[in-house]
């Protein structure tokens, strides 16, 4: 049975300009839910829209997974008026029906995790019902515009343990097979289940407001699932922590970089102590290349945009975990890392935004020995960890 996920995406916004491609926790937003959904139990997952600057970055970035498509979709389904389900039927067109459950995934809902989505599938593949939607169990009192009460007693006001509540859709996730699909060109009908998402889930990004709210649980979300152990590996940024993040150019473009020789120092001692060393930077440069050569790091990984996801496969093909991680970055495309790993470093010269969400705040500035501090801490925090 062939599962298929969909996001759906306008170029156009009113609220927020540019939202599906601003950075939020230094990820496009709808990176987010992708994620989500290449990890998740569906065997392809759709980016479809109208904007050819999202459909290039997906093709480039997420290459190391044949999971994941780009799809461009027509203007008249992505306007203002258009309805979500046209955009599905579209989408159904284009495919040629080639699916048997059609999962739609909402990129403004960027608290959606793979468990949410695999949920919502097995309402259809283990409980037989014909279509499925998240939702939020919120004990909240609702009211009627005539001063009514709609789902209590307000001379018997219940305590919240006592409280049933309701179920609000959240607009996260909505699964169906083809055939309910194609007959009620709806994304959900007939039976349909209902998969509970966590409370924080229901805030919409509708302003700027909102926006910070969401970054701000998405961050507390991935600081809460820290686990202490032994670090295995040291994934380094470049510019800003390996550099001073200042680039000499002349005519012929990039010329210089100044590296700190104490660095490589430390990473060869730490490597001898089976701390592998991986280095990760968006920037493609031949002079990174050749000093990742010098210092013999071979999991060198030069131009990846979104570093969450690719860290996310490098260490589920070692069967290791972000756990086993220490991360040293010093700028907002590092953020999701920085707030996900086992322990997370910042150069004294970072971005105030990095330093407010990173594990230790490292005495040296970038390119000035920040590495090495690194080395020396993990270093004695392995020793002390292999002793408990």
């Amino acid at each position: 049975m062939k599962k298929t996920g969909i996001i759906p995406l306008r170029k156009g916004s009113k609220g927020i300009v540019g939202k599906n491609k601003k950075k939020m926790l230094g990820r496009p937003l709808f990176s987010w839910v992708l994620t989500a959904a290449i990890f998740s139990e569906l065997d392809e997952v759709y980016v479809f829209t109208d904007d050819q600057d999202i459909i290039d970055f997906v093709k480039k970035e997420y290459h190391w997974t044949p999971k994941v498509k780009a799809l461009l979709r027509n203007d008249q389904n992505a306007s203002d008026t258009a309805s979500t389900e046209s955009a599905l039927l579209e989408f159904a067109e284009s495919v040629k029906n080639d699916f048997d459950l059609l999962c739609l995934l909402q990129a403004t809902s960027p608290m959606t995790a793979s468990e949410d989505i695999n949920a919502s599938l097995n309402e259809i593949l283990i409980h037989n019902k014909t279509s499925a939607l998240t939702v939020v169990n919120t004990h909240r009192f609702t009211w009627n515009s005539d001063g009514t009460p709609q789902n209590y007693d307000v001379f018997n006001r219940p305590r919240r343990q006592d409280f049933e509540g309701l179920l609000i859709e959240n607009g996260a996730v909505y699964t169906t097979t083809k055939e309910a699909f194609l007959s009620s060109k709806n994304r959900v009908s007939g039976t349909i289940g209902l998969v509970k998402m966590n409370e924080e889930s229901l805030v919409e990004i509708d302003s700027l407001s909102d926006w910070e709210i969401i970054e701000n649980l998405l961050a507390d979300r991935q600081k809460k699932k820290k686990i202490h152990q032994r670090i295995e590996y040291l994934v380094l940024d470049v510019d800003g922590v390996f550099t001073d993040g200042c680039v000499y150019y002349n005519v012929e473009g990039e010329m210089a970089k100044k590296f700190d020789m104490r660095d490589g120092m430390g990473l060869e001692i730490i490597r001898q102590n089976n701390v592998e060393v991986i280095v990760l930077t968006s920037e493609n440069s031949d002079l990174v290349a050749q000093r990742m050569k010098k210092l013999q790091i071979t999991h060198t990984f030069l131009g990846v945009k979104d570093k969450f996801s690719f860290l996310t496969q490098f260490l589920l093909e070692r069967n290791s975990s972000f756990g086993a991680v220490a991360y040293v970055g010093d700028d907002v495309n590092d953020l999701a890392n920085i707030c996900s790993v086992g322990w997370s470093f910042t150069p004294s010269d970072a971005t105030d935004t990095v330093k407010a969400n990173a594990d230790y705040i490292l005495t040296n500035a970038s390119g000035d020995g920040a590495i090495r501090e690194t080395c020396e801490i993990l270093l004695k925090y392995n020793k002390r960890y292999e002793k408990l």
